[in-house]
């Protein structure tokens, strides 16, 4: 897309606030050996006894940028070979990567998920196999490649969803019903909305488990710093079940947090698919803009920026709409075929986050407008937040009137100032 913008027009001169270098303190205890954890978890769920020789095993592979995700599948699939199966991965990811094959392979690619690192093939289609449906009649449907083989072995990350809050959110189940579901069953959850995700995703996924001879979950569990806490593997009747909810309570007491109540300005330095399902993890930032639904009671954020987009996430920018101000550049590289099947496919969940905010020549005219419309007389009060992503929030940059929260904040350590780097 062409963006030709009057700089004249939209530059203001208002001044940009100091910046200060901020981290928050974490008490972490990731696994070391991931490789190790991931035998000892598939041994202790009773998997072995189900595998057979030359038994075909379709292994899930998300789009979400998990940590360790090229360890833990390539563990799984080596664990499962050593088993007498013969692994295979299938991208799980609904309507991803353009909702195209070449691009859910090209998406995996971008993780470090190849055939040459995962020591297996990767089969990839948009084509599913319904299933069967749930109590009111909806249909379930699921991966040909993974329906057709013998059995299936699903790994997810567990956390909070960015659209409702419910016992079971992002994991194991919904990477059953709406990952393995494609573009079909992707639209079929998103279909009624927030109901479709708390009402039919577990019954749906439940169906998958059952009737796609789902053999086992992988659970992974981050901490704050995105690091790999836990990994569980769960019974396939486990799968939407207590094990699981328990799995995502851990997941959110462990969640990192933007530790400021309110803000005036946030700028966010990226954002993507590989960071959250909606680019810019709602949790984080404060906004649900879901007719209905209530947000979430902190933070309160006058301004947000948003200043480009991830090279992952592939030109999708499912979330720029949930900025108020962002740049040229980021515009520049949408991919508005992509964004917009990912967006339509979630429905009234997502319409509301396919929108491109007001665009500005730079970063730099970004932030000044931000800091001019936010609401404070003098812009040197703003509060002010800088952020890589809503992924990475262990170090972030503060303007000077959040200097007082952080030296009252047991929390948080001052590290000395900052520069505004990075906004052409």
């Amino acid at each position: 897309m062409q963006i030709t913008l009057n700089s004249e027009e939209l530059t203001t001169d208002a001044p940009l606030p100091p910046l200060y270098r901020v981290r928050q303190r974490w008490e972490t205890r990731p696994i070391a050996d991931i490789p190790g954890a991931v035998r000892a978890q598939l041994d202790a769920v009773g998997l072995r006894g189900r595998i057979t020789p030359g038994m075909r095993v379709a292994v899930t592979a998300g789009s979400r940028g998990i940590r360790d995700i090229v360890a833990i599948t390539a563990a799984a699939v080596a664990w499962l070979r050593e088993a007498g199966a013969e692994p295979f991965i299938v991208p799980a990811m609904g309507s991803h990567g353009g909702a195209t094959a070449t691009g859910q392979l090209k998406l995996l690619a971008s993780l470090g998920i190849t055939e040459a690192s995962m020591g297996c093939p990767i089969h990839a289609t948009m084509d599913v196999v319904e299933l069967g449906q749930i109590a009111d009649g909806t249909p379930v449907y699921m991966d040909r490649f993974a329906a057709e083989a013998d059995g299936v072995l699903a790994i997810n990350r567990v956390k909070t969803h960015t659209s409702f809050e419910g016992p079971i959110e992002s994991g194991l189940a919904k990477i059953c019903a709406v990952g393995l579901g494609k573009r079909q069953g992707a639209e079929t959850v998103h279909r009624t909305a927030v109901y479709g995700l708390k009402q039919q995703m577990v019954p749906m996924a439940r169906v998958v488990v059952e009737r796609g001879n789902v053999l086992a979950g992988l659970a992974i569990v981050e901490d704050a710093r995105e690091q790999t806490a836990e990994l569980v593997a769960l019974p396939p009747e486990e799968i939407g079940g207590p094990a699981e909810a328990r799995l995502l309570e851990r997941s959110k007491a462990l969640m990192a947090r933007l530790p400021f109540h309110q803000l005036d300005v946030l700028v966010v330095d990226e954002l993507g698919k590989n960071i959250s399902g909606t680019g810019m993890d709602t949790n984080v930032i404060g906004r649900l803009p879901i007719p209905g639904e209530p947000p979430p009671t902190s933070p309160v954020i006058n301004v947000i920026v948003v200043l480009d987009l991830t090279p992952e996430t592939q030109g999708n920018a499912n979330g720029m709409g949930l900025a108020d101000l962002t740049t040229a550049r980021l515009a520049s590289k949408v991919d508005f075929r992509s964004t917009y099947v990912n967006v339509l496919t979630a429905g009234l969940v997502g319409l509301c986050k396919g929108g491109l905010p007001i665009v500005l020549p730079t970063g730099r005219d970004a932030v000044a407008t931000a800091v001019k419309v936010c609401g404070r007389a003098n812009p040197a009060d703003a509060r002010l937040a800088r952020i890589r992503n809503t992924l990475l929030l262990e170090e972030l940059l503060v303007s000077p009137a959040l200097l007082p929260e952080v030296e009252a904040h047991p929390g948080l350590e001052l590290l000395g100032p900052a520069s505004w780097e990075g906004l052409d």
